[in-house]
């Protein structure tokens, strides 16, 4: 089933479900107030109707529902591959257009989804499944490991600094938890930007690269002209064109080519 689904086609029914049915499907069934489609771009929507339909596969204690950097989004939609994965469904999930929250890549995500839920126990939900209790309970894990963690770095860092001339109080802790935080968000907020920079930088150069590849395969083509191939200035074009060795330039030899053509000159001179 899962390996049928991921290769519906563009034209399948699913494809033809109406944005207002989907976020009225998604609302009533987890309880949500979605009014757009690009509202669920953060992934946690997709990841919580998997958990619907396949208790105990999703790790919702990893599903962030305040995502709202690309980085955080990326992160669930890494959980929701995990269950992909784990399904064996062959789905493949467009991150980089959904993140950008596109009402179109996204609907079309949605649509996908929605008839894989119908799929599963033939669209029967299961009464015992509460929506807002498992995100609650998600949330409280999520929120529980992450203290955890900072508790035990903040304890290596007492005990690292015990020989300290204040010795560190416990006050200490409070304070470095807080900072902790707040400089991570930062420096997630700053990479982020750095990120979309990069991918402008990266498309404008692709744009630059294929522009200039045109122009020499367009002269490629000329040169390859019967009428024109066995000519010393086509020779020479095409010396410099099919260059291998990046460190010599292979002007000197191009020159030569047309130098040591005097008919070449004696046309021109005619």
């Amino acid at each position: 089933m899962a390996a049928a689904m991921a290769s519906i086609g563009i034209m399948d029914g699913a494809y033809f479900v109406g944005r207002g049915e989907i976020l009225h499907w998604i609302n009533a069934t987890l309880q949500l107030s979605l009014a757009k489609v690009e509202e669920a771009a953060s992934g946690a929507v997709q990841c919580q109707l998997m958990d619907m339909v396949h208790p105990g596969v999703v790790s919702m204690h990893k599903v962030n529902f305040d995502a709202k950097t690309e980085y955080d989004m990326i992160q669930n939609y890494k959980v929701l591959q995990d269950v992909f994965n784990k399904l064996r469904i062959g789905k493949n999930i467009e991150v980089n257009k959904l993140v950008k929250g596109r009402p179109l890549d996204n609907l079309e995500f949605l649509q996908w989804l929605k008839r894989y839920c119908d799929s599963v126990n033939g669209g029967i939900m299961n009464e015992n499944y509460s929506p807002v209790e498992r995100r609650s309970k998600g949330c409280k894990e999520r929120g529980s490991k992450g203290f955890n963690k900072q508790s035990k770095s903040l304890q290596a860092n007492r005990l690292s600094g015990t020989d300290s001339a204040d010795g560190g109080g416990p006050g200490v802790g409070k304070v470095c938890n807080t900072f902790s935080e707040d400089h991570y968000i930062e420096q997630i907020q700053k990479l982020s930007e750095k990120i979309a920079d990069l991918k402008v930088s990266v498309d404008s150069i692709e744009k630059e690269r294929d522009f200039y590849f045109s122009k020499l395969r367009d002269i490629e083509i000329l040169c390859q002209r019967p009428e024109l191939e066995h000519l010393p200035m086509t020779k020479a074009v095409r010396k410099i064109l099919y260059a291998a060795d990046a460190k010599d330039s292979p002007l000197p030899v191009a020159n030569d080519i047309i130098t040591k053509s005097p008919s070449l000159f004696s046309s021109e001179t005619e």
